[in-house]
């Protein structure tokens, strides 16, 4: 389980096609902290530590969560948003955060807010998929690339978030532009709530 607050961003070293798997290699500030089996988020997908050598460690995604999330589109020297498991000791600071993909959207729009920046995002309209509580609500919360942000102006298949500087300086928010592709994961308590509406 994660809160959706970025620790920081790695930066991919290496990438190697295994059959239908892809192992990613990473470097970042606390791999001397990480141990084999460790769960990290990367973009916000939960993936298993499964080698840590010369600095650097690997991670494995297979083709159901390549299929999901824009983890197939990263290249050797891309920066990956980060967040260790939450300890259970502590504030939640963003919202519960599974690191659990739901699927992609796509950055349509940037705009200035006099010292932040709206970003707007489209994901595919899919009626059947909100009814299991894939959507967006007014100041609900929502995960892009693993961070978790409050949602601003929601259609049925569009939203806003507003990005303060440290965020954008401080993620890979700092590489969003229009065109980008970027993970989303919804809010587990409205996929929740609409489970229990359907019963």
């Amino acid at each position: 389980m994660f809160s959706g607050i970025i620790e920081e961003f790695a930066t991919v070293v290496a990438i190697k096609k295994d059959r239908e798997n892809i192992d990613f290699t990473l470097k970042c500030s606390f791999v001397d902290e990480l141990s084999i089996d460790q769960s990290v988020a990367h973009n916000g997908v939960c993936l298993t530590v499964v080698e840590i050598k010369d600095g650097t460690y690997t991670v494995t995604a297979m083709k159901e969560t390549l299929d999901r999330t824009n983890l197939g589109l990263l290249k050797v020297g891309d920066k990956v948003n980060v967040e260790r498991s939450m300890l259970m000791n502590g504030r939640l600071d963003g919202h519960i955060v599974q690191g659990h993909v739901d699927e992609t959207a796509t950055c349509i729009a940037m705009a200035d807010a006099d010292g932040s920046t709206y970003f707007t995002f489209e994901y595919p309209e899919n009626r059947e998929m909100a009814k299991k509580g894939y959507f967006t609500v007014d100041k609900g919360s929502v995960t892009v690339n693993g961070v978790s942000l409050t949602v601003c102006t929601p259609t049925s298949n569009t939203f806003q978030v507003a990005i303060i500087p440290y965020t954008f300086e401080h993620t890979n928010f700092c590489d969003i532009k229009v065109g980008t592709v970027v993970n989303l994961e919804f809010d587990i308590l409205g996929k929740y709530i609409a489970r229990l509406q359907s019963l």
